[in-house]
């Protein structure tokens, strides 16, 4: 559900509403950006986990779980590397943004 759902019916044809909500969610993310000291850097983290996370290891794993008694050799075999490219990069992605993290907080 979106904010703008949540505008009575009755002010549907009137822009301002979501006009406003949009400008305020862009002016919220603006100072949550200019107050936490490094945001990329937790952005990066948290996008290192959930990209790849949704990306490449959720999708084969749903479909091999879905399809169990129908998958084939290949197919299984192409799941499984997709799975491990998608956590050996999210480690490396991980690792990096943590010790990104931890060098900015030593400094």
């Amino acid at each position: 559900m979106s904010l703008e759902e949540l505008i009575p019916s009755s002010h549907h044809k009137s822009h301002i509403y979501a006009i406003l909500i949009r400008t305020s969610l862009v002016i919220s993310t603006l100072i949550v950006g200019l107050t936490i000291p490094f945001f990329g850097l937790v952005m990066s983290l948290i996008g290192s986990l959930l990209t790849m996370l949704v990306t490449l290891i959720l999708p084969p794993a749903c479909y091999l779980s879905i399809l169990r008694s129908r998958v084939t050799r290949i197919q299984a075999t192409l799941c499984i590397i997709v799975i491990a490219v998608g956590v050996v990069s999210s480690t490396f992605g991980t690792y990096s943004a943590l010790s990104k993290i931890a060098e900015k907080l030593k400094s």
